[in-house]
């Protein structure tokens, strides 16, 4: 239920505020407004206020501003001066703008008050890397807590070293870097702010082609640090059986010093030889006493593959920090990451445009109804971080030059500014179409990740 009703007040808030654009400007321009519309199809309610009539339609999936036009209908000569049709050039291309800027206007104001709020993350104190990765070789290691980036060859004072304030955050700089191919110095500590050094991590050679999860694994990069300390046991499981208690620090395993609990967990689900669970010698730390315990964990399938497990939850909480901004530090935050995921955005079209990125990365109405409840029920901040990552997306979208989209009618107006006439109504119906049968095949792709991602296919 709550996925449900955050899916319908992000379409509904997104929706309003992108018509809202159109509309305002119109009217700033003396264009007469006949409808403004949210959703499609028929009209549940309606309310006439001056020349425009509101309404709200039965299917939420849009919506639309209907103006006084002459290409659209017979208008009375004492209103064509306020017929859309008939404004100067730059006030059309003014009020079709104004929508998707609203929508980059609403993600700086969003992003803003997310970091005003606050976002409670994992510090960026980094987990044991991927063994034989790209992060493991540049000399990563369990406990490392990433202070700052920079991108290596900047000119001195153009990219100084930025910050790092979360996990999160360091992610979102790696997938920057990965997507334009450059390295990496980090600015890297003890888990305590101690031993201070600096590491090169080469992202040239990172595989791009799909930004999803799995990018951190193929940099090498896995959860946050997590103290390899047990937790709750299952009355009766293999951890029990074997003398574990909660509480326990795991130091070795088969003599294999256990960095973090990714790596016991990791350790914990491989030890499966011939298709049977195998026994394991583990060195603990109990009450500052050591101990050596044999451990023989239960057989489970895991996609259909056998994997070992314990029986016990496995980790410490990892350390956390609350990221917040101040009014004026928060729009200057907010104003900066709509840019970079503007841009991001951008770069990731043309990229599947041209076969560099799968087409994996288009998401559809399942996908985003899906991380609307997830961001929802992790707290205010999270779903107006979310909000704003959508706006953008929405904003980024409709300025694409292609037949439906607002990006499509300024390409119709950039041609009208240099050649002094209009587009045909010939072509324009040709463009139509044209734009409507694109439109409807990203659709059905996005719809069709969507399922497939769901149905755990990808």
């Amino acid at each position: 239920m709550i996925t449900v009703l955050a899916f319908l007040f992000t379409l509904a808030v997104l929706i309003v505020v992108h018509e809202y654009g159109h509309y305002r400007v119109a009217v700033a321009c003396n264009v007469k407004v006949l409808r403004f519309s949210v959703g499609f199809g028929r009209v549940l309610l309606r309310r006439q206020r001056g020349d425009t009539e509101f309404v709200l339609s039965a299917l939420p999936l849009g919506g639309y501003v209907k103006m006084l036009d002459e290409r659209e209908g017979e208008v009375p000569p004492a209103e064509r001066a306020r017929a859309f049709n008939n404004r100067p050039l730059w006030q059309r291309s003014s009020i079709v703008a104004a929508g998707p800027a609203a929508n980059l206007l609403l993600a700086v104001l969003l992003y803003a008050a997310s970091h005003w709020v606050g976002l409670v993350e994992p510090k960026a104190v980094l987990g044991a890397p991927v063994a034989g990765s790209l992060a493991e070789r540049a000399g990563l290691s369990a406990g490392d807590w990433v202070r700052a980036v920079e991108r290596e060859g900047s000119a001195p004072g153009e990219d100084a070293p930025r910050p790092v304030r979360s996990l999160s955050d360091l992610r979102w700089q790696l997938t920057e870097a990965a997507l334009d191919g450059e390295h990496l110095l980090l600015h890297v500590s003890d888990a305590d702010g101690r031993s201070e050094r600096r590491l090169r991590l080469p992202l040239d050679g990172i595989d791009t082609r799909e930004v999803d999860g799995d990018l951190m694994r193929r940099i090498g990069l896995g959860s946050a640090y997590s103290e390899a300390v047990l937790g709750k046991l299952v009355v009766g499981g293999p951890a029990e059986r074997a003398g574990l208690r909660e509480g326990d620090r795991v130091l070795a395993v088969d003599g294999m010093r256990i960095e973090d609990a990714a790596r016991l967990r990791e350790t914990i689900r491989a030890s499966v030889a011939d298709g049977a669970a195998r026994p394991m010698s583990w060195q603990i730390e109990r009450n500052d006493e050591r101990l050596t315990l044999g451990v023989t964990p239960s057989l489970a399938q895991d996609g259909g593959q056998p994997i070992a497990r314990i029986e016990a939850y496995v980790g410490a909480p990892p350390e956390t920090v609350t990221v917040r901004y101040g009014v004026v530090d928060g729009l200057l935050e907010g104003a900066r990451r709509t840019w970079e995921v503007s841009v991001l955005s951008l770069r990731m079209l043309g990229k599947m445009l041209i076969g560099e990125a799968s087409l994996k990365n288009l998401s559809g109405p399942l996908t985003i109804a899906d991380y609307a409840g997830q961001s929802a029920q992790l707290g205010v901040a999270y779903y107006l971080g979310f909000l704003a990552l959508v706006s953008v997306s929405l904003g980024v979208l409709n300025l694409l030059p292609l037949p439906m989209l607002d990006g499509g009618h300024l390409m119709y107006h950039l041609f009208e500014g240099v050649t002094g006439r209009p587009v045909s109504d010939a072509w324009l119906d040709r463009l139509q179409r044209g734009g409507l049968a694109i439109m409807l095949a990203m659709m059905s792709l996005a719809l069709y990740n969507d399922v497939a991602r769901l149905l755990g296919l990808t």
